[in-house]
């Protein structure tokens, strides 16, 4: 049995996570800002034989309420084995391009919340020299685009962030997982035209774990994307500027 965070465990891929531990009868910590849906997903999760399930609600962009967020944990879960950071917002980029406010907030709320989240977490498992922590990214963070530049500059923080902390983590025993997936449907693209490109939540969650199974240091869910992106990528930016992906 693990016992298991998950921050943003009301987003739909994170709840497909939690029905694959809960599975395994892992006992669970659910994280997230809407108390009603974390209510029901619990009740959910014991059904489906997890060992135990608490659950706490926060905005992870307050920063100080992740100290309280993580000695709670520690204490009804007996101690953290895996950590899943899964949340975020996928920002409005026209309105962003308006306003340095809105920018800044969704700068703050997709990358240096999880940065300061992630780094108490680094400490606390550094210390038992054991453990995992997964943190959701995008293939969007590996180059900007004009068409979303302000969440791919967030999620491009949480990347080149996870990868250090990886780096120093190594000897402390302590992995740490980069999940990159490409289009997936939830309801925060509910709007957007699906195509062959896209995949389910489901998908992603079966990547996710495997991965955290696995200590596989970053992985693109689902795998065509790591040949795609390395394409883009290595595109001059001469002609770079010119396209519009």
């Amino acid at each position: 049995m693990k016992k298991v965070l998950i921050v943003g465990a009301t987003s739909t891929i994170a709840g497909a996570v939690c029905r694959i531990f809960a599975e395994r009868g892992d006992a669970l910590m659910l994280v997230g800002r809407r108390a009603d849906v974390l209510d029901a997903t619990a009740s959910d999760l014991r059904v489906r034989g997890a060992r135990a399930v608490h659950v706490h609600t926060m905005d992870a962009g307050d920063l100080p309420s992740h100290e309280t967020m993580l000695t709670r944990t520690g204490e009804l879960l007996g101690g953290i084995d895996s950590v899943l950071i899964a949340y975020g917002t996928l920002s409005d980029q026209t309105a962003c391009e308006q306003s340095g406010e809105l920018t800044a907030a969704e700068l703050h709320n997709n990358a240096v919340s999880v940065a300061a989240l992630l780094t108490r977490i680094g400490a606390l498992l550094s210390q038992r020299r054991a453990g995992t922590i997964a943190v959701i990214s995008s293939v969007a963070g590996d180059r900007g685009r004009a068409s979303n530049y302000v969440y791919g500059s967030g999620k491009a923080l949480v990347t080149v962030f996870a990868s250090g902390l990886r780096q120093r983590l190594y000897k402390s025993g302590v992995s740490v997982i980069t999940i990159k997936p490409g289009f997936v449907d939830t309801p925060m693209t509910a709007t957007f035209r699906k195509g062959m490109m896209w995949t389910t939540p489901q998908r992603i969650a079966r990547g996710i774990v495997r991965a955290m199974d696995r200590s596989t240091p970053a992985v693109y869910l689902p795998r065509f994307w790591c040949p795609i992106m390395l394409a883009i990528k290595m595109i001059p930016e001469n002609l770079f500027r010119r396209l519009r992906l």
